[in-house]
């Protein structure tokens, strides 16, 4: 079974997260860097362009790159320490066995033979699915199409999935619903020229902060900006309307503004005549949801619906963001939808600062939901339950289309499996489950259930901790490749430097566990380009077409927006130009949405809402950045943040501890009592792990449609610590 070999004290002391606040070489790196290597951040999906300064095949600093048009040299908290990861003391060098006395070092050969023994012995038992694979997508292009490849040809198994199902699938599920494509519309460089812009379900400036500066400038022209959240976030507290929506209020409050905005006449007839499809059943449906109405589900004030709509209906140009704070729900795609009904309703997209956009949250979000790396899907955004997608791509990969497995289960489905018994074994790729699902206790029992479980990563993380075999992997800077920023921008990752020790390059891994599964003759790349250059190919006809972009072309032009279906082809920065969208009848389609409440409302047993999310300095699971100094000397540990009035009822003050209660678990945790939240939630953000974690209280409740379990709410009860203070 996969239970962690020491008790976790001491697995921390031994591997981590260890805070490294002095990069190699110390303050300052004597001498001239070797090279300067024009690359990107690691971390959200904003990807940042940075140099890395480089001596002695380590990475000691980074300079602004200024060249970059994303950025144009400015970097958040996050960015600008981002390399002090490299050389650090918890780095994993070396192959590692669990015991019974804890991890200890074995050969390349010994790890790779045994993983392939188990996976072999596992599947002959119990059959291909019993063998299981997760990845996330942090990773660039090459490894996320890999990693898809990888399962279905090398592992035979259907059980893929990624940790984008913790973060953009309702966005993309939505998107495709209504525009037939998942990829902002948009570039960024058409916010300044919105008139109004609203930004909900998003805490732009802590967790996507570059993208602060394109809302700025807008509002250096004069736009108006709408921020609708429970919390008063940084951006909103000099916006021009916040609305504190109830979380899980969103589809009911965006409902409200658009019954308003038909009301007064603000809807945009000729392009809803003309190039939509289903707007007098929206119409219809929104017409119970009256200010009143609304307000009272999203638990706001119905003058702030009525000015919300006021603002957006008459505006020339508007540009609508969201993300994961109207996505993590069990009405996530609902939500989406209710927001896209907003902005066709009006017209207001496909030219210039008229737009829509999802912020995407991981690295490569974008990209690593593109080419195959979810449960449902083939390369190029393709259907794996559609027989012509099926039969393109498995001539792409040269197996038969009979060979390739159907549709998997999704990520939650997949722990909940291994709970169950049904999945036996597991090889996972730089995803760390145990802190970021929801209900952390039951997936760490599926984990302790495994027969056997290999990982591949660059640090010991909470989940690495049940692993059998550990198989040290790289950093982004020790490899080349792509990945797609939250634009649609596919850009270059260049090698900064060499993986330390013995750790490989994380593909080199899966080409030699796919030769000793006897698939080798399947993935004969020598380089990550070659990688690149099969995901065009089987891309190629997709809604995500990659075909005519290049390395070569991506170092011309700073990257390049696809779709790009020919090497002739320039790219597509903004979507649906002259009206055509990406649906079989090329017309946007709106959707009625019913609100619906929350898989779990508050009672008198749970009378509090909690919602969670990130902050600056933090990057999901915290794996990476929990270990640089600087960052978590920022916010060094999850505080709950706590109304006044509901601190005052409890007799809390900040700094006491508090534990927070739901039916799943509870933790205990430091009080941060501010008025920039609603009275009735309390927020915790979810980086940390074992008893900081505020995912051993999540619900795992999932969308139907997107599977992405529901985050953003769930009763809890909040009481004072008998600790104290």
């Amino acid at each position: 079974m996969a239970r962690i070999p020491l008790q976790v004290e001491q697995l921390v002391e031994q591997y981590g997260p260890t805070p490294q606040r002095t990069p190699p070489g110390g303050w300052p790196y004597h001498g001239e860097p070797d090279k300067l290597v024009a690359t990107h951040c690691c971390f959200c999906g904003q990807q940042c362009g940075i140099n890395l300064k480089v001596k002695d095949n380590k990475v000691i600093g980074f300079e602004p790159r200024e060249d970059f048009p994303f950025n144009r040299g400015k970097l958040c908290p996050k960015g600008i320490k981002r390399y002090m990861q490299n050389e650090h003391p918890d780095r994993l060098l070396r192959p590692l066995k669990r015991s019974d006395a804890g991890f200890v070092p074995i050969s390349w050969d010994e790890a790779l033979d045994t993983t392939v023994s188990e996976i072999q012995r596992i599947q002959k038992t119990y059959g291909k699915d019993s063998y299981a694979m997760l990845s996330g997508v942090s990773l660039t292009n090459e490894k996320s199409y890999l990693a898809g490849k990888f399962a279905r040809v090398a592992l035979q198994t259907k059980n893929l999935d990624y940790n984008g199902r913790l973060c953009m699938v309702s966005a993309g599920a939505g998107n495709k619903k209504a525009f037939g494509i998942d990829r902002a519309a948009n570039s960024w460089a058409d916010i300044p020229l919105a008139d109004v812009i609203i930004v909900t379900g998003a805490n732009v400036a802590e967790c996507a902060p570059i993208t602060t500066d394109y809302i700025w400038r807008a509002r250096d022209r004069g736009a108006k900006l709408i921020m609708i959240d429970p919390r008063v976030t940084p951006l909103a507290r000099t916006c021009d309307l916040h609305i504190p929506v109830r979380p899980g209020g969103d589809s009911a409050l965006m409902n409200g503004i658009l019954h308003v905005v038909i009301e007064r006449g603000w809807v945009d007839q000729n392009f809803i005549d003309n190039y939509t499809t289903g707007f007098e059943s929206v119409k219809e449906s929104v017409k119970k949801y009256t200010p009143e109405y609304a307000g009272e589900l999203a638990g706001v004030d119905p003058k702030l619906i009525v000015r919300a709509a006021e603002m957006w209906g008459p505006a020339k140009t508007s540009f609508l963001l969201h993300a994961r704070g109207i996505e993590h729900h069990t009405k996530g795609v609902d939500n989406v939808l209710s927001c896209i009904n907003l902005v066709i309703a009006t017209g207001r997209i496909g030219r210039p600062g008229c737009g829509y956009a999802t912020i995407t949250g991981q690295g490569n979000g974008q990209g690593g939901r593109e080419h195959g790396h979810k449960c449902d899907q083939l390369p190029g955004n393709r259907d794996i339950e559609n027989p012509e997608h099926r039969k393109y791509i498995a001539d792409v990969w040269g197996i038969l289309e009979s060979e390739m497995p159907g549709k998997g289960n999704t990520a939650q489905e997949i722990i909940e499996l291994m709970h169950a018994g049904e999945i036996k074994g597991l090889l996972s790729q730089c995803f760390n489950p145990v802190v970021s699902l929801p209900n952390a206790s039951f997936t760490k029992e599926a984990f302790n259930r495994l027969e056997h479980y290999t990982i591949i990563d660059f640090f010991l993380s909470e989940t690495a901790r049940h692993a059998n075999i550990v198989l040290p992997g790289s950093l982004q800077e020790e490899d080349e490749g792509t990945t797609t920023s939250a634009e649609g921008r596919v850009i270059r990752i260049r090698q900064a430097v060499d993986p330390p020790g013995e750790a490989h390059i994380d593909w080199h891994i899966l080409l030699d566990l796919a030769k000793r599964l006897g698939r080798g003759q399947y993935f004969p790349y020598t380089c990550a380009e070659d990688i690149f250059n099969e995901l065009r190919v089987a891309s190629k006809g997709g809604t995500a077409d990659y075909y005519g972009i290049t390395y070569e072309k991506i170092e011309k032009t700073y990257g390049v927006f696809w779709p790009c279906p020919t090497l002739e082809h320039e790219g597509t920065p903004r979507l649906f130009e002259n009206n055509v969208f990406y649906t079989p009848d090329k017309k946007a389609h709106f959707n009625a949405v019913e609100y619906r409440p929350p898989a779990e409302v508050t009672d008198e047993e749970y009378p509090v809402v909690l919602t969670t999310g990130r902050v600056i300095s933090q990057y999901l699971s915290g794996t990476q950045t929990r270990r640089i100094g600087a960052l978590v000397d920022m916010y060094p540990e999850p505080l709950v943040e706590i109304h006044p009035t509901h601190a005052e009822r409890l007799g809390v003050k900040t700094g006491d501890l508090v534990t927070v209660e739901s039916r799943r678990g509870a933790v205990t945790l430091k009080a941060s009592v501010v008025t920039t939240i609603r009275e009735d939630t309390v927020f915790v953000p979810y980086h940390w792990g074992d008893d900081k974690s505020i995912n051993l209280l999540t619900n795992p409740a999932l969308d139907p449609v997107s599977k992405i379990p529901e985050y953003k709410v769930c009763a809890c009860r909040v009481r004072k610590s008998e600790s104290g203070s």
